[in-house]
């Protein structure tokens, strides 16, 4: 996944960086098996965060993982779900929280993560990364999350 590979803009020569909008179509499917929308990137004058509208499908469950450098901000805008996390020196087993919309959380470099739609409507959320997301070698699967198996 490459954020600055966009095409909504380029604010490098000075120019005020233009408002943009999600698009309909995900531009990607993430690593976790997630749409990804890509808002604000490098192309959009960032220079030390991103910023994409992530959706998981109702019903359905992400594939765990752990970022090597990132932390991620959330914020969910609609769907109500799940979130698995744990410190990668955790050995009890993580957290589970119930998300809706209005709620925010934060996942730190190197945890694990995963996450779960309820069977009414998709989740959506915000998802800011710092540094900005650095590619596809970014995310680690990790063998066992705490949602249970894998849906996507």
């Amino acid at each position: 996944m490459t954020i600055a590979r966009t095409t909504l803009g380029n604010s490098g020569n000075g120019a005020l960086p233009r408002p943009v909008s999600a698009p309909t179509l995900p531009d990607v499917h993430a690593p976790d098996g997630s749409e990804i929308r890509f808002l604000l990137g490098i192309d959009q004058g960032t220079t030390r965060s991103s910023v994409v509208e992530v959706t998981l499908a109702a019903g359905q469950i992400s594939r765990p993982v752990r970022h090597r450098t990132v932390e991620e901000c959330w914020y969910v805008l609609s769907g109500i779900g799940d979130v698995w996390r744990t410190p990668e020196t955790d050995v009890s087993g993580g957290q589970i929280d119930r998300v809706r919309p209005g709620d925010a959380l934060a996942i730190p470099v190197g945890w694990a993560f995963q996450f779960k739609a309820d069977d009414g409507a998709p989740l959506t959320f915000l998802c800011v990364t710092m540094p900005p997301w650095p590619g596809a070698d970014e995310a680690v699967a990790v063998d066992q999350g705490g949602l249970g198996r894998p849906t996507v």
